[in-house]
């Protein structure tokens, strides 16, 4: 199981996610059946390396979020289309 620490995001919307991108953190939302969406912020390196290890994209993520642990999984991901780089990331609660 892996562990991040994320950050909720104040600014929302397309102009927000590029600032996040250009200081190198990644925009995210958690969402589940029943509950408000979160929007966070993660720091792009830590995920980039975390993709690298096997059954990356079938693991159970713990995000600590206001030091609250959330169990969640990866629903969807978004890389950028030429670089070695991720776009934006959608996790779903358990």
């Amino acid at each position: 199981m892996f562990t991040i620490n994320v950050k909720e995001r104040i600014e929302k919307g397309k102009s927000a996610s590029r600032r996040l991108r250009a200081k190198n953190f990644l925009p995210a939302i958690i969402y589940g059946k029943g509950k408000t969406n979160v929007f966070v912020e993660l720091d792009h390196n830590i995920l980039i390396n975390l993709q690298t290890k096997p059954n990356f994209y079938k693991e159970i993520f713990s995000i600590v979020l206001n030091k609250k642990i959330l169990k969640v999984k990866i629903q969807d991901i978004q890389h950028h289309p030429f670089r070695k780089r991720l776009q934006h990331i959608d996790f779903v609660l358990i």
